[in-house]
């Protein structure tokens, strides 16, 4: 299920004879998912076939941990009165919360295959 990107995401892939670039903002869409593998996000732009666009990543378990790791490692960089502090901590702790049960969300479905 997707819903609204609330914020802004920012995406670079490079190639060597390569660079492609975008921008999700609020009227994107995203999906995050856990799935057998690993966690899936997508980030997607409708409209008009010239400005439509979508990211697919698929992390599995191990490199997803070793991401929220080093997340966790530079955690004092959030400034203190950031807008959006508040709702992180809040995540994080959703996060945590519904690992430790092995709880799945009835809206958990996604749109990628097994890898």
């Amino acid at each position: 299920m997707t819903k609204p990107i609330p914020d802004k995401a920012e995406v670079a892939l490079e190639y060597p004879d390569k660079f492609y670039s975008g921008t999700f903002e609020r009227s994107s869409r995203f999906e995050a998912a856990f799935d057998a593998n690993g966690v899936a996000l997508i980030l997607e732009r409708t409209g008009a076939p010239e400005t439509r666009k979508s990211v697919h990543v698929h992390m599995h378990y191990g490199l997803f941990a070793d991401v929220l790791e080093q997340l966790a490692a530079t955690a004092g960089h959030i400034p203190q009165d950031h807008p959006s502090r508040d709702h992180l901590v809040s995540a994080v702790m959703s996060l945590h919360r519904a690992v430790e049960r092995g709880r799945v969300a009835p809206h958990s479905v996604h749109r990628f295959h097994d890898h």
